[in-house]
């Protein structure tokens, strides 16, 4: 199936590695102009490269963090003094810090609300008036499935990604007319460092081996293992393309069935 994506710009966020990585990739090789950011430029210029070698389509890499909103602003402005057009959004951060309720200080909640949640605000925020401009546009978060059901000891992401999902939905309403869309991506438990983190955390938490905790997640899956990367970039590419031009304000579950409730 052809995406259509051939000649789209897309700026993909936290790029250098995981989801974003996986994403960045799936646009280059659908034929679109990307540009890919992260907080390190030397990890993101890699990936850059990685990525061209594999596609023949090299994203543009660019230095971000996106906990600065002036940094956002900057980033984009670059995008378009390149491209002169922004098609695709696809925001992407690091997780958020993981532990219980009693466990997250008032710190940490300002941090991560930062990287979770007020990332993608300010993001949108700049790319939506050019979107606008333009009468179309794509914006696809990257999520969780916490954002659709908490999961035991994530409570900073059970919230904030939940939260991300009524700003997605609410975008969605507003620029609608304008031919602008905007969707969310919920994956599952995925092979990324974030994962391999994750089960660290919970292994130095519970003193159960990262082994025992990574058998649990895929006994939870009814598809009974774990996903890859690229299946999240290519529900991101599908959920960014023309061959999704009647999608927008949904919540995109790529989980192999994890979540335990009906759908909607």
């Amino acid at each position: 199936m052809d995406l259509g994506l051939s000649g789209k710009v897309a700026l993909v966020t936290g790029a250098s590695a995981g989801l974003g990585y996986a994403s960045a990739r799936a646009l280059a090789a659908e034929g679109a102009a990307v540009m890919i950011c992260s907080r390190d430029y030397g990890r993101i210029t890699e990936s850059a490269l990685e990525i061209g070698r594999s596609t023949g389509v090299e994203p543009l890499p660019l230095e971000c963090d996106l906990t600065d909103e002036a940094g956002i602003e900057l980033l984009v402005r670059k995008v378009v003094d390149e491209f002169n057009r922004i098609d695709i959004l696809v925001s992407n951060a690091g997780g958020p810090p993981g532990g219980p309720f009693s466990s997250i200080s008032a710190e940490q909640w300002d941090q991560a609300y930062n990287l979770t949640f007020r990332s993608t605000l300010h993001l949108c925020r700049n790319v939506l008036p050019i979107m606008e401009a333009q009468q179309e546009g794509s914006i696809v978060v990257i999520t969780s499935i916490a954002s659709k059901q908490p999961i035991p000891g994530l409570v900073t992401s059970n919230a904030l990604r939940a939260g991300l999902n009524g700003l997605i939905k609410s975008i969605a309403n507003e620029y609608g007319p304008m031919g602008i869309r905007a969707n969310t991506v919920a994956p599952g438990y995925t092979l990324t460092e974030r994962l391999d983190e994750l089960a660290e955390e919970i292994s130095g938490r519970e003193g159960r081996s990262k082994e025992d905790i990574f058998e649990g997640w895929t006994a939870n899956t009814p598809l009974k293992r774990l996903g890859q990367p690229e299946e999240i970039g290519a529900a991101v590419a599908f959920l960014a393309s023309e061959r999704a031009a009647f999608i927008t304000g949904q919540h995109l579950a790529v989980d192999g069935g994890s979540i335990t409730g009906t759908m909607g």
